[in-house]
C-alpha cells in the first residue's frame, strides 16, 4: 500500500490563493470545526464521511485536501476516499495545528476542546477514579487496565473508539451535521463552479 500523498502549508495556501483551488474537507467534529478552521473548508466529519463515502464522492469532481488536528483522522479519511476511487486527494501535513503555528488565518468561532483533549479527560479520568475507587473496591483495578488495554489498541491499531463516541456527544455536533446538508454544500460549491456552458 502507497503512502497517502501530503502537501505543506505553504503549498496549500498557495493553491488555496490560485484561480482552481482544491476542495478543502476537514474530518473533525463540529465543535473543533467551529473552533477554527480555514476559511472555505466544509465539515465533513470522520465518521459521517466513512457512512456516505459514495455520495460524497459523487460531489468531489477536484483536487480534495483533508483536514483534521494534525492528521490522523485525516489518513483515516484519504483511506476511506480511495477505497471509493477517488485518487486527487492530499492530506495537509500536521493538520489545523500546523497551519496555525505556520500564522495561517482561520475562521474563528466558539471555543471547544479538540476531541484528543476530550479522550485524555476522559480516559484519565476513568484510570484515576478506578484506581482511587480501588482502595474501597479492589476489583475497579480492572477498569484502569481496560481503559490502558483500550488506549495501547488505538495506538496499535490507529483507531480510537472512545474518540467516535465521543463525537457523537451533543458538544461535538453542530446542527447542520447530516449527511444531506453536507452534500447539499458540495452540490452547490460544484454549480458555483461551473461556468454557463457548463466546464468548470
Amino acid at each position: 500500500m502507497t503512502a497517502p500523498a501530503t502537501i505543506d502549508c505553504d503549498n496549500l495556501e498557495c493553491l488555496l490563493n490560485s484561480p482552481t483551488p482544491p476542495r478543502v474537507l476537514d474530518v473533525r467534529t463540529p465543535g473543533e470545526f467551529e473552533t477554527a478552521h480555514i476559511a472555505g473548508a466544509y465539515n465533513v466529519p470522520l465518521d459521517l464521511l466513512r457512512e456516505h463515502r459514495d455520495e460524497i464522492v459523487r460531489h468531489l469532481d477536484q483536487d480534495v485536501v483533508l483536514v483534521c488536528r494534525s492528521g490522523q483522522r485525516a489518513a483515516q479519511a484519504e483511506e476511506t476516499l480511495r477505497n471509493a476511487g477517488l485518487t486527487n486527494v492530499h492530506i495537509l501535513a500536521g493538520g489545523i495545528t500546523a497551519w496555525e503555528a505556520k500564522g495561517f488565518a482561520v475562521t474563528r468561532g466558539a471555543e471547544r476542546w479538540d476531541l484528543e483533549r476530550q479522550v485524555r479527560l476522559v480516559a484519565g479520568g476513568l484510570v484515576f477514579a478506578s484506581v482511587l475507587g480501588s482502595i474501597a473496591v479492589p476489583k475497579l483495578k480492572w477498569v484502569a487496565a481496560a481503559i490502558g488495554g483500550g488506549l495501547t489498541f488505538a495506538a496499535l491499531s490507529n483507531t480510537c473508539a472512545m474518540g467516535m463516541m465521543l463525537s457523537k456527544l451533543p458538544y461535538n455536533r453542530g446542527v447542520t451535521c447530516d449527511a444531506q446538508t453536507i452534500v447539499a454544500q458540495l452540490v452547490d460549491a460544484t454549480s458555483a463552479t461551473e461556468e454557463p456552458d457548463g466546464r468548470s
